[in-house]
């Protein structure tokens, strides 16, 4: 059984040289160069083209290349007895909990803004905010979110988290479930998403949502960009409501050149960089679910086609 990469642009050479570098001699394929669609059982993706799984009536296993998988479920043909699943890698946690610690406090200290008056010579020292100023709120507690809100604790922030389902976290207040969505955004000095892309998450970081938060408040989105509607958010900067924010993620990448958000003084931009895949790593997992497909073995890592996680 061959591993056939659908890939279009994301670092596919690498996978390719971390996967025969591991396993020498493995059949690694690159779509469209695939072989016969029969023979297709196994998949590694990232951002495929819309509707080419229909293609492989064998397909079994769809692996994300990443830990994100909505760019696998936002497919309208995808098929439904196809197994999914995604990197959990505590390389990636790790980026991403020591970048969201950083947007944090780069905040706090103001450093963007003094980027800003060094570019115009301006020596203009200003007051800074401490742990004890703010209390931070993490949406969404899953591995990475556990993560995030665990290392800001351990350096003395207060932090809540919010979450589907009930969760158990020391040091951490976890709100769970819709009805409790409210009080946890009126504690939110700091509203950190880092939820899963799924129908009732889409559109969350909203007008309704922002104005739920304490005045000032600082938002800072490491998930989807889908989370965020871009209009709401210049509107409550604009308004005062909201103090600014750090976006890695957007609807549209790379984000237009024409997009108001490059322009705007209050939100700062990343690349999608927060936290990113490495193939050498992350590469022994999917041999793992390769071999255990091979051996009628359970998957690892598994997402459900229903909840999107």
């Amino acid at each position: 059984m061959s591993i056939t990469i659908v890939n279009q642009g994301r670092y596919i050479s690498h996978w390719v040289n971390a996967l025969k570098e591991k396993r020498p001699g493995l059949d690694v394929r690159v779509y469209p160069d695939a072989g016969s669609p029969e023979e297709v059982e196994f998949v590694l993706s990232w951002n495929h083209p819309m509707g080419v799984f229909k293609q492989f009536p064998n397909l079994k296993c769809i692996a994300s290349t990443g830990a994100g998988v909505d760019h696998i479920l936002k497919d309208p043909e995808l098929p439904e007895q196809v197994q999914i699943t995604r990197i959990v890698d505590e390389n990636l946690t790790r980026d991403m909990t020591m970048f969201t610690t950083a947007l944090v406090l780069n905040y706090m200290r103001g450093l963007y803004q003094y980027k800003a008056a060094e570019n115009i010579k301006e020596w203009k020292p200003k007051r800074y905010l401490t742990a004890k100023d703010v209390t931070i709120g993490v949406m969404g507690i899953g591995e990475l979110g556990a993560s995030v809100a665990g290392q800001l604790s351990s350096i003395g922030f207060k932090v809540n988290g919010w979450a589907r389902t009930e969760k158990q976290l020391q040091s951490i207040n976890v709100f769970a479930g819709n009805a409790a969505l409210d009080d946890f955004l009126a504690t939110a000095d700091i509203l950190i998403c880092l939820l899963p892309l799924t129908k009732e998450t889409a559109n969350i970081l909203n007008k309704s949502t922002f104005s739920k938060l304490p005045k000032n408040a600082f938002v800072i989105n490491v998930a989807r960009g889908e989370h965020l509607v871009d209009n709401d958010l210049i509107e409550m900067i604009d308004l005062g409501h909201l103090a600014g924010a750090s976006l890695d993620v957007f609807r549209q990448e790379p984000l237009p050149e024409s997009h108001p958000f490059w322009a705007h003084p209050k939100i700062n931009i990343t690349p999608h960089i927060a936290s990113i895949t490495n193939p050498e790593t992350a590469v022994t997992q999917i041999l793992e679910n390769y071999d255990r497909l091979q051996n009628n073995q359970p998957l690892l890592n598994v997402v459900s086609q229903t909840k999107g996680y």
